[in-house]
């Protein structure tokens, strides 16, 4: 095909009739011909045809259109005026050439013209103005609508090639605009920008100016057209619900309808996500977006539940943002009153007053506290014995207090009581039993047996708990009563209680018991108090007196103490990327005898760690792996300089926090077969894994390699964010094992990506749809060890044979010498008894 481009001159055709064409290297004999010129340019040559006798002239016919001809004596093929590629592309002409006669000498042959485009059309949008309504909060990315621009140039070529681009955005209120633009597709979506900030409060309308450029916009002579796009913003459908209530113990049929969400995309499927991991969530969500709660609910189990809704698109992607959905269960009265204890028991002297507290009734109701629900109020039902008065006791009807009506109690008439209470709610009564002793009146105090204890040395390390003296009161008032029961307690000189006293029930001895760790650096002495006194208080005129008080110094001895670490134990977060020698944590410890203190790890398996035995810095010893450990966990021992058998140990942990440093993987290895011939429709599902941490959002993106082999037979389709199909192209496939070579994709920062092969099989098929796999036998002779083997093995099973028929031989003539004795045995017999 010959091209002509740029050859422009006015063709005269006088001189073409008459002049030489030879030298231009644009002529030749008559044949089929195809020529390529580029539309527009005005008049041109185009070929010469030269003659062969007897042919003296040319003569062409066919899609000449007025512009194209041939001079018929020259033979020369010209153009009188410009092609139009967007009228015609192509002009199909028959040329002969003629004798004298005008007889036809050679063809007709066929002469196509192609018209070649240039760029001379400008892109046009499909309308003036176009309008679209995008909702608040939409997903970036997400198109709401498109713009579409058309070309008269040539398809195929750059010249009909667009590319669209946002060139102003009214108004801009902040540095990043809020709308973006598919170059190739001209779809029109927020920007991540615009998904957060768009706001129909705010700003209802934007006004885009969008341009589309031909030659792919690669050329500042390309052509620009450019329309306005008006947005309005609407708010947004994607709402959570106000806090949603639910009466407990609902006794609707179930599942019941609570709440609706719409999203702002169609045709989305809702599903509910547990921020909590409950055995069963108790709620559900249909294709509407309908909330129901499936069961009843009750209150005292759970009065709270929290949850998301999300949205998917039919790839399992996600569309909306979740929304945090909360329910609050609110009570009713299912429950009665319960008695704290099943008998309250109060002590009360015989010379208590009248009015006075003497103790109080514990209740309590398991509906929702501070409400009506779980109001209690209190009456007393009866009294037992109603000596020497029925009335005897009052109880304050909203606290449960106890109280003597007007008299004292006198435990010659009675020494116990029994009361039935009446605890009751709105709806519930509950019988609570509580019971009286009159006790004698505590006009004893508890007198030590010494007023001194002297002292006691002890070592600084004895252990809590340890009793280091035993001390006895008296008490004249009755036995097994308040009155009676002692009570020590170290009154002065133990300011932090580092020690407490036990009394013994029975015998009424203290013991006095270490209840903090002691420290000779601390408090070397102790200069203690001690009294003694009862629960119930005295009569009036008697008062607790220096009998009532013991002394006691405690000595304090130093004892070499190990290392103590300022913490309990160390925790910390780092990156599994961080530099080898990172300092990633300081542990601290003090030698209470102010020795030095030195460092060192225990527990290092993976020797990660290391540390400044001197400053207590820990540093990373080589490269951390979260894949390996995510939770690291090595122990810190301190010891003394001087004495390294005295040392402390404590925990350092170390949580490592994930980087995106694996590239996925197929989840596991993947052997898959087609049956041969294919017949459509076959693909194969594989599933990719990353070693990495994975999160909700986590998703994969699946290709192929960029091989044109590879993409001219297989394709791959996405099924969700984990999972995708490998297809086959065509069923032009012979019989045997290909390896697909595909790319995965994670959604790290950065991404990485890994390249597996899917081995694919494809093989002649059972009945069944089961796979035949021929396996190739191969044929040699056994090797030199083989047939030495084979030879003993021979000879053996000859050898035991020869043995079973000797041995079968000795056997049977053993036999038959028996019988012969036998009978010779039995002949001798008959000749005696003959």
């Amino acid at each position: 095909m010959f091209k002509l481009c740029g050859l422009q001159f006015l063709l005269v055709i006088q001189l073409a009739m008459c002049q030489d064409m030879g030298d231009l290297h644009v002529t030749g004999p008559l044949k089929d011909m195809n020529f390529s010129v580029p539309e527009g340019g005005g008049v041109r040559f185009i070929y010469q045809f030269t003659s062969e006798p007897p042919a003296v002239s040319f003569r062409a016919t066919g899609d000449k259109d007025g512009i194209i001809d041939i001079v018929p004596r020259t033979g020369i093929l010209y153009l009188n005026g410009s092609l139009d590629w967007e009228t015609k592309a192509v002009h199909r002409l028959q040329v002969e050439s003629l004798d004298e006669n005008g007889n036809t000498v050679k063809g007709p042959c066929a002469v196509t013209i192609y018209v070649e485009d240039i760029n001379d059309n400008p892109p046009e949008f499909d309308q003036m103005k176009y309008t679209g309504v995008v909702r608040q909060n939409s997903r970036p990315g997400k198109p709401f609508m498109y713009v579409h621009a058309t070309d008269r140039d040539d398809p195929t070529t750059l010249h009909a090639q667009l590319v669209y681009s946002i060139l102003h955005h009214f108004p801009n209120p902040y540095s990043e605009m809020l709308f973006q633009i598919d170059s190739v597709t001209g779809a029109i979506s927020p920007s991540r920008m615009g998904s957060y900030y768009l706001d129909p409060q705010k700003q209802d309308t934007f006004t885009l100016v969008v341009t589309v450029k031909d030659m792919a916009g690669t050329t500042m002579n390309a052509f620009t057209s450019s329309t306005d796009v008006i947005i309005t913003v609407k708010e947004s459908l994607w709402k959570a619900p106000s806090i949603i209530h639910i009466q407990e113990n609902s006794t609707q049929a179930h599942p019941v309808n609570i709440s609706q969400v719409h999203s702002n995309e169609q045709d989305v499927i809702y599903d509910i996500f547990e921020k909590e991991k409950l055995p069963q969530l108790p709620f559900s969500i249909d294709q509407n977006g309908v909330i129901y709660v499936t069961k009843p609910l009750d209150r005292e189990e759970k009065d709270t539940y929290s949850f998301f809704v999300v949205t998917k698109d039919n790839k399992g992607e996600l569309v909306d943002k979740p929304l945090q959905i909360h329910v609050v269960v609110e009570d009713i009265n299912d429950n009665p009153p319960v008695c704290q204890k099943a008998l309250t028991v109060i002590e009360v002297q015989e010379n208590e007053g009248g009015g006075s507290n003497i103790g109080t009734l514990l209740a309590t109701d398991m509906d929702q506290e501070d409400t009506l629900n779980s109001r209690l109020q209190y009456k007393i039902g009866s009294q037992v014995p109603d000596v020497p008065a029925s009335n005897l006791f009052f109880i304050q009807q909203d606290t449960g207090i106890l109280q003597l009506t007007g008299r004292s109690l006198n435990k010659g008439i009675a020494s116990n009581y029994s009361l039935k209470v009446l605890v009751t709610d709105a709806v519930f009564q509950t019988i609570c039993d509580v019971q009286i002793h009159v006790i004698d009146i505590n006009d004893q105090i508890p007198i030590f047996e010494k007023s001194d204890y002297h002292n006691v040395t002890v070592a600084e390390d004895l252990p809590v708990g340890t009793v280091i003296l035993e001390i006895q009161a008296t008490d004249g008032d009755e036995p097994g009563t308040g009155s009676s029961y002692i009570i020590y307690q170290v009154k002065e000189g133990d300011p932090k209680n580092t020690f407490f006293i036990e009394t013994d029930p029975e015998t009424k001895r203290g013991f006095v018991r270490i209840n903090k760790a002691l420290d000779f650096e601390t408090a070397p002495v102790y200069n203690l108090v001690i009294n003694a006194t009862n629960p119930e208080p005295l009569v009036s005129g008697v008062q607790y007196n220096s009998s009532s008080l013991a002394l006691f110094k405690v000595f304090v001895t130093d004892v070499d103490e190990p290392p103590i670490f300022r913490e309990t134990f160390y925790k910390g977060e780092v990156s599994e990327d961080i530099p080898v020698n990172t300092l990633v944590m300081t542990v601290e410890a003090y030698d209470p005898e102010g020795d030095t203190v030195r460092y060192s790890l225990e527990g290092d398996a993976r020797k990660w760690l290391r540390i400044d035995s001197t400053t207590g810095q820990v540093y990373t010893a080589s490269t951390l792996d979260r894949e390996q450990q995510a939770m690291y966990t090595v122990n810190v021992v301190a010891s003394e300089l001087n004495n390294a058998a005295q040392k402390s140990k404590t925990t350092l942990t170390l949580q490592l926090l994930d980087v995106n440093d694996n590239p996925p993987q197929l989840a596991m290895d993947y052997t898959n077969f087609f049956c041969h011939p294919l017949s459509g429709g076959e693909k194969a599902l594989i599933q990719a894994t990353d070693a990495d941490e994975q999160h909700y959002y986590s998703t994969f993106t699946f290709s192929l390699v960029d091989d044109m082999d590879t993409r001219n037979s297989w394709e791959i389709s996405k099924v969700n964010a984990t999972h995708a199909y490998l297809s086959p192209k065509h069923a032009n496939f012979e019989e045997k094992v290909y390896n697909v070579p595909v790319i995965i994709n994670d959604n790290g920062k950065p991404p990485l990506e890994g390249k597996v092969n899917v081995e694919v099989i494809i093989c002649r098929c059972s009945s069944e749809k089961s796979c035949f796999i021929e396996v190739e036998r191969h044929h040699s002779w056994p090797t030199a060890g083989q047939a030495i083997g084979l030879l003993i093995g021979v000879l053996l099973i000859i050898g035991f044979i020869v043995g079973g028929a000797f041995f079968h031989m000795k056997y049977k003539q053993k036999n038959e010498q028996k019988s012969h004795q036998k009978d010779v045995k039995d002949k001798s017999e008959l000749d005696r008894l003959a």
